[in-house]
């Protein structure tokens, strides 16, 4: 018997083996499945139709071809500073600057750039940068704004650049916080997109296994924050705030896709453009940032004319709400000059 069973049992390689094999099923199970499985929560979590249930105090504006989320603070008659938001932020991120402006008299004006936050998305998925500096030039139009002072941040420098630079006469002066510029990189007519992200089932995967994923939300905002403690539960939420809107991860994934866009042509990545610009100014760095060091920061200021380039010590990329009060009296200084 005992002999019987030794010739039955499988021996102790081919029980590793089997174990391997089993263990190896299981991880692919869990790195296949785990990504999938967050497709679909993300799916299921993205409920929020457009122009439902939008934040209070805000409001949809017709701008060219979608409707931006904006919202706004102090009179109405004030000096309109408009603040546009880098990727993945939205209009509420700038909440404290907006009520310490207000304060002080100016009129304040957040808005949300798609497909960010809650503005409208585009029907033609364009998020290029000249489309949206016309998106940002519309709402200025539908709220009878003839010239603003513009606050743009990181990405959303861009935008920002590409309407000062592109229409100057509606632009006061610029303040440009962490700016993410592509400025005297090589011109290039062909943005081919990662091969990763051309094929949307994989893309739409990858998108919410990380940048709608709100359980990453706290990691991703530590990569680009020196001082960590600010990242409180209530601030990471109000930053995944609007993933619950329907077509987040889609609207993501199509964005990213473009990230690296044409340059040719750009006005807001010419530099000879910059060095012909009229207009003053303000270039608010974090002097630990390192996603944008702060020797873009002192290139940039030797390439606009009226550049005031003013650092941070404390202060990484998001510099408005790592070191709000240096940050907010820093802006109003300057808007005190104009």
């Amino acid at each position: 018997m005992l002999k019987l069973f030794h010739s039955n049992a499988p021996s102790w390689p081919r029980r590793a083996a089997r174990i391997a094999i089993r263990l190896l099923a299981l991880i692919v199970a869990i790195g296949v499945g785990a990504p999938i499985g967050l497709r679909i929560a993300a799916h299921t979590c993205e409920r929020l139709a457009d122009g439902e249930r939008l934040p209070s105090g805000g409001r949809l504006i017709a701008s060219g071809d979608v409707k931006l989320f904006m919202q706004e603070s102090g009179p109405a008659d004030g000096m309109p500073i408009v603040f546009i938001p880098g990727t993945g932020a939205w209009s509420e991120t700038w909440r404290t600057t907006l009520d310490a402006l207000a304060a002080k008299g100016y009129h304040g004006i957040a808005l949300d750039l798609p497909p960010f936050g809650y503005s409208q998305r585009p029907a033609d998925h364009d998020y290029s940068t000249p489309r949206q500096a016309q998106r940002i030039l519309g709402l200025l139009d539908a709220l009878g704004i003839h010239e603003a002072v513009l606050v743009g941040h990181s990405f959303g420098s861009r935008a920002t650049m590409q309407l000062a630079l592109s229409a100057p006469q509606r632009v006061r002066a610029v303040a440009l916080v962490d700016a993410a510029l592509a400025v005297d990189t090589a011109p290039h007519a062909d943005a081919r997109s990662p091969w990763l992200l051309r094929w949307s089932p994989l893309r739409d995967t990858l998108i919410a296994s990380t940048a709608t994923n709100p359980l990453l939300t706290h990691f991703f905002l530590e990569q680009f924050t020196t001082r960590h403690e600010v990242l409180t539960p209530a601030r990471v939420g109000l930053y995944s705030q609007p993933f619950a809107r329907q077509g987040t991860t889609e609207a993501f994934g199509r964005w990213a896709m473009q990230f690296g866009e044409p340059t040719s042509g750009l006005l807001s990545a010419d530099p000879a453009a910059y060095r012909k610009a009229d207009i003053p100014a303000l270039l608010i760095w974090g002097e630990r940032d390192t996603v944008t060091p702060l020797a873009q920061g002192r290139h940039l200021a030797t390439l606009l004319p009226r550049a005031d380039l003013q650092i941070l010590p404390d202060a990484g990329h998001i510099p408005q709400i790592e070191t709000p009060a240096a940050f907010n009296a820093t802006l109003l200084a300057f808007l005190g000059k104009l």
